[in-house]
């Protein structure tokens, strides 16, 4: 197929990359690059997929050197014109939106880059699969959408109608935003709500990788709700894995729904205490950490935990990392990454 790939100098959409590119798709990759957090990682990962930062130049196509089914041109989705443009020009089957403003507690300081980005951005995207004829949208969504619901696990039926923070309440708008357009014009799409993505080329603003940086640094850390937090950590190749499954499976009559419209938890569906995950990064680190034991942060939630049920009856995915095994090959990463060894 020929696939869109948005954020594609993001974490996942990184990986997402690599992955359907050696699936031999024909994938052409769009972001930003913006400075939500440290380009550099941005550009490295970009290389890794044979794309040179002194080659590239807004708007412009650029081939991957490592293969040649990969392209990418950095682009804002919120620049409607220049987005039509490039959907008018290569005519995508699939499209697969993971660009959007991340991070829960960002959203509290800079509120406008959540609506541009994941509000107008995403009305661009629709648009776009609305006049250009797209096949299958399937987009990113997040547990957050969950909000302070008290039911574990959380399953896709479940009602989501108290996110604790705007970003969480974009994402929700999102899936509400992609129904309507499913409905009215018939555009099959897919969401898929990703619980705690961690892994290799992840995000610095993560409380993972701020971890790994403080306990290599001897700094202490900040464990907030006093390490009483139960979070549903999914490694990056199984959201990959299940991202492809959506991908491949284009949603058609569906019995709760008039529109040709689904969403699917993709989570790990065991979560892991906040004070265990710390000790085995501790572990693969090497290092021990002093740990400052804080209060609950706003717009942040105590436990995540996906039911994925309907995922694995309808994806056949599920999860296969243990939390022990990705902690390592993101411990091992992360030393490498930093010319730490």
């Amino acid at each position: 197929m020929k696939i869109l790939v948005t954020g594609a100098a993001g974490f996942i959409g990184f990986h997402l990359v690599k992955k359907l590119s050696s699936m031999g798709h024909h994938v052409i990759g769009i972001d930003n690059i913006n400075d939500y957090y440290d380009v550099s990682l941005k550009y490295a990962r970009l290389h890794q997929c044979g794309i040179q930062q002194e080659a590239i130049q807004y708007g412009k196509k650029i081939p991957g050197a490592l293969q040649s089914n990969y392209y990418f041109i950095k682009l804002d989705i919120t620049d409607n014109e220049k987005l039509s443009s490039v959907f008018a020009e290569e005519n995508f089957e699939c499209v697969c939106n993971l660009a959007a403003q991340a991070g829960v507690r960002y959203s509290l300081e800079n509120p406008h880059a959540y609506t541009e980005s994941n509000i107008t951005g995403f009305l661009n995207i629709l648009e776009a699969c609305r006049n250009f004829k797209i096949k299958h949208l399937v987009f990113a969504s997040s547990s957050s959408v969950y909000g302070i619901n008290k039911k574990t696990p959380f399953s896709v039926t479940d009602a989501v109608d108290h996110p604790a923070s705007l970003y969480a309440a974009t994402k929700r708008a999102n899936e509400l935003m992609a129904y309507s357009y499913s409905r009215l014009f018939n555009i099959p799409s897919t969401g898929l709500r990703f619980f705690t993505v961690y892994g290799p080329w992840g995000r610095p603003d993560m409380a993972y990788y701020k971890f790994a940086n403080a306990i290599i640094n001897n700094k202490p850390i900040e464990v907030y709700n006093h390490g009483d937090m139960l979070r549903d950590f999914t490694y990056i190749d199984d959201i990959t894995e299940g991202i492809v499954a959506a991908i491949n499976r284009v949603p058609g009559g569906n019995p709760h729904s008039s529109a040709p419209f689904v969403l699917y938890n993709l989570g790990n569906n065991q979560p892991e205490k906040l004070t265990v995950f710390i000790e085995i990064l501790e572990k693969h680190l090497g290092r021990a950490v002093e740990k400052i034991f804080l209060d609950m942060q706003a717009g942040d939630v105590p436990v995540t935990m996906a039911d994925i049920d309907i995922t694995k009856a309808e994806l056949g995915w599920e999860p296969v990392t243990s939390i022990t095994d990705g902690l390592k090959l993101f411990a091992q990463w992360f030393l490498e990454y930093h010319d730490i060894i």
